[in-house]
């Protein structure tokens, strides 16, 4: 089965840290558990500092992991609206511990 790929950054500060030029080879295979929808404001916000702790990686974070295949189960953060997105993989953390920026996913719900 084939999995799509994302660059996942180590404790990124901001979206800015995840929007950077990469190696394809660093990629890693994902599977998103969930979808989090955030109103505009509350997105802004998370993705200007992803150092903080979010109430809806706490209830989420069970679903991140790294599988003994080596694909990382994620959440998926996204403004309602947009097609953006932020992958989290919490690493049992109530922040991103490690994140990775999506460009145009699949539904703007």
């Amino acid at each position: 089965m084939n999995f799509p790929t994302a660059f996942f950054v180590k404790l990124p500060y901001t979206i800015d840290d995840l929007v950077m030029p990469h190696r394809p080879v660093t990629e890693k295979p994902y599977m998103v558990e969930k979808t989090v929808f955030l109103p505009r404001i509350d997105y802004e916000n998370f993705v200007t500092d992803l150092c903080v702790d979010r109430w809806f990686i706490e209830q989420n974070r069970s679903l991140c992991h790294i599988d003994d295949d080596d694909i990382w189960h994620c959440i998926l953060v996204k403004r309602a609206g947009s097609r953006d997105g932020i992958l989290v993989m919490s690493g049992g953390c109530v922040f991103p511990y490690w994140a990775a920026y999506l460009k145009r996913t699949s539904s703007a719900v």
